[in-house]
């Protein structure tokens, strides 16, 4: 029944949209994403549409639409395949099961730290490949955005250690590297989407979530799970997807004038981002009790980095963009060290 019910508003939402394409002769930019309208993601988004319009607007008609108010991230990122909608932000979980090289992104402590994770994100050469890689599938990354260190989060139990994690069910992105993750902590990995976590925290259908410190006040987790622990197990980006049909139908000059869009993005949504998460912080500490734990990294580390090794064996094309994430990283140290 819930898979009918999709479909039929994927139906719905092709129709609607393709029947209401454009607005007094403008072409509607319609990009979806799952995010509060106080998120860095969608200030991010909303610097994009000033912006395009501000150079295009005689054309475009650019269009946000936060809070799931289109779907799920797995609808919306169908309806951007289909050309129903333009552009919509996803989770590296989502476009794992599009093409495997977003793999990559989902290993435990891939990057050194938050100035490494950005060095690689950064660094054009690197990322193309991966994010043109789905235009098999009818779209292609075009910008990446911070999403901060993924951290454990829990309602009864503290997790000051990772013996802590041993048979608690903890909500992971719907991706088979991250439950393999919660396997060599020894927790019991729940699949779900981010729209259900309140209500499964609420009803006790999980005992604890994984994800960014915005996710305690933006949505609302923190009035529920009281435990915030920085084991810092991953650094992955969130990505915005865009059409490839419609990216093609643009102009050379209208494409250089989105590309320096999706740069805008980036950088508004970077620099949104570590102001909200110190603000979270403290509003999660201050009006909800969230107590924030710094436990020791290195024991978590060493239980799941076995995984790299599984990954890389099973899908060696990752081996090359491995192997240069971690020569940045060295790289960056051997600076730090002058």
């Amino acid at each position: 029944m819930k898979k009918l019910l999709n479909f039929l508003t994927l139906a719905c939402c092709l129709f609607v949209f393709v029947a209401c394409g454009k607005k007094d002769n403008k072409r509607i930019i319609r990009i979806s994403h799952n995010q509060a309208q106080d998120h860095p993601t969608n200030i991010g988004l909303l610097e994009f549409e000033k912006f395009i319009e501000s150079k295009l607007g005689d054309k475009y008609d650019v269009q946000i639409f936060p809070n799931e108010l289109l779907g799920s991230q797995v609808n919306t990122v169908e309806l951007t395949q289909t050309g129903a909608i333009d552009f919509a932000v996803a989770s590296n979980a989502i476009l794992e099961s599009f093409d495997d090289i977003y793999q990559i992104f989902n290993l435990p402590y891939l990057f050194d730290s938050p100035e490494h994770y950005h060095a690689v994100m950064d660094n054009a050469d690197l990322i193309k490949p991966i994010f043109t890689s789905t235009s098999k599938s009818g779209f292609e990354a075009v910008t990446w955005l911070d999403a901060g260190t993924r951290n454990f989060y829990t309602v009864k139990k503290p997790i000051n250690k990772p013996e802590d994690l041993k048979g608690l069910k903890i909500r992971v992105q719907q991706s088979a590297s991250n439950i393999r993750m919660m396997e060599l902590f020894n927790g019991a990995a729940t699949p779900m989407g981010f729209g259900e976590v309140y209500t499964a925290l609420q009803q006790g259908v999980i005992d604890g979530a994984e994800n960014n410190e915005l996710a305690l006040t933006s949505n609302k987790h923190g009035e529920v799970a009281k435990y915030y622990s920085y084991d810092m197990h991953q650094m992955v980006p969130d990505i915005l997807i865009g059409n490839l049909k419609f990216l093609n139908s643009l102009s050379p000059e209208e494409r250089e004038i989105f590309n320096q869009g999706f740069v805008l993005i980036s950088q508004v949504q970077r620099d949104a981002w570590t102001m909200s998460v110190e603000k979270a912080k403290n509003q999660a500490q201050k009006d909800m009790n969230v107590k924030f734990i710094y436990p020791d990294v290195a024991l978590f580390k060493e239980k799941v980095l076995p995984l790299h090794g599984e990954v890389l064996n099973a899908n060696p094309k990752l081996k090359p963009i491995y192997d240069k994430i971690q020569e940045i990283g060295k790289n960056m140290q051997k600076e730090d060290n002058k």
